[in-house]
């Protein structure tokens, strides 16, 4: 379950109700009170946590795109909102984080790309461009399943190929006929896995015609002048 405050009982999960927590968090700023007075006025909420965490993990560096993710915002200025930091601050943290990262990489892995690398690299997405859609398996492995892209789970499917998956379905189901008539036990077995796939691909491209863009927006950088 996705929640931060959540208990057992017996052997059930539950979330735990919005008012508890409030008594909760108000008896700890009371306890810590008893030694530190400034906590006697203050009152805490379970959003402010939310808050909380989107301003320490965009400080530690995460870039906001995927802030924006672990909080589930579908928009950038929704989580820049959440975070008690400048816009400038955002921007400086993301470029600390990239430069972070650049650092950690061997120095040999940013040299010249030669010809020949680079045409290697062109040849790896030209392949992966099939009949139904798209393969979605990383830069440089190959193809694990001997081109049978159907039963493969890293083929994406174009939603534009759902009148060609209804012709192999189709033409499976024909098989699966002639199959159970010779009584070709193997083939039959080796059909239905197949037609499984099938339907499984049918489905997910279905969806995506369903699927609305959405906004994420893009982060935007003061002008040097205001």
């Amino acid at each position: 379950m996705p929640f931060l405050f959540q208990r057992q009982l017996g052997t059930v999960r539950n979330v735990i109700a919005p008012h508890t927590i409030l008594n909760m968090l108000a008896r700890s700023c009371k306890e810590i009170a008893e030694s530190a007075p400034a906590f006697a006025s203050t009152k805490f909420t379970p959003h402010d946590f939310r808050r909380l965490f989107a301003t320490e993990i965009v400080n530690g560096g995460l870039p906001i795109h995927i802030g924006a993710a672990l909080l589930g915002h579908l928009n950038l200025q929704t989580t820049q909102g959440y975070v008690a930091v400048f816009a400038e601050d955002i921007v400086k943290h993301y470029q600390e984080f990239l430069n972070h990262r650049r650092d950690l990489r061997p120095e040999h892995e940013y040299g010249d790309v030669t010809p020949e690398e680079w045409a290697e690299f062109e040849e790896h997405f030209d392949k992966r461009k099939v009949e139904l859609g798209n393969c979605a398996r990383p830069y440089g492995s190959p193809c694990q399943h001997e081109h049978a892209c159907v039963r493969c789970p890293m083929l994406q499917v174009s939603p534009k190929m759902l009148p060609r998956l209804a012709e192999i379905e189709k033409d499976l189901i024909l098989r699966r006929k002639r199959a159970e008539e010779e009584q070709w036990l193997g083939e039959i077995d080796g059909i239905d896995l197949t037609l499984t796939f099938v339907r499984t691909k049918q489905a997910d491209a279905a969806r995506l015609t369903r699927r609305t863009p959405v906004a994420l927006g893009i982060p935007t950088v003061p002008s040097p002048n205001r």
